[in-house]
């Protein structure tokens, strides 16, 4: 069983940075796909950036691109996501995610495993 623990999150004014981390537990294996997803208000959740197990795989949804950063740190157990030029509309509760494989990329929360609590992202105009 994989525990996912965010941290990182926080209110910040636009055009500012955060980062997040996620730092899964119990197994410590680096042998999974990670996600960040992000739920606004109202909102449905919606994929945000994944990385494959070695690192040398990203991406990005189109509205992050270029802002933020997914990477990986397997001698850490964490997974990071670097939110540069934040704007007011990336204001949600941000999960990591995680599936089993050394497969590819995965863009769809109903493929991932295991989630984390989320953490709190709010952005001030």
């Amino acid at each position: 069983q994989v525990q996912l623990v965010e941290s990182g999150g926080g209110l910040v004014q636009a055009g500012g940075s955060l980062r997040l981390s996620c730092a899964p537990s119990g197994r410590t294996s680096s042998a999974y796909v990670m996600g960040w997803f992000r739920q606004a208000p109202e909102k449905e959740r919606e994929f945000v950036a994944a990385i494959n197990w070695s690192g040398g795989s990203t991406d990005y949804t189109d509205s992050v691109k270029g802002r933020f950063t997914i990477s990986r740190d397997n001698a850490q157990n964490t997974v990071y996501l670097q939110m540069n030029s934040l704007k007011p509309e990336d204001t949600a509760v941000y999960y990591c995610a995680a599936r089993l494989g050394l497969g590819g990329l995965y863009y769809s929360s109903s493929l991932y495993s295991y989630w984390g609590q989320g953490t709190q992202v709010t952005v001030s105009s």
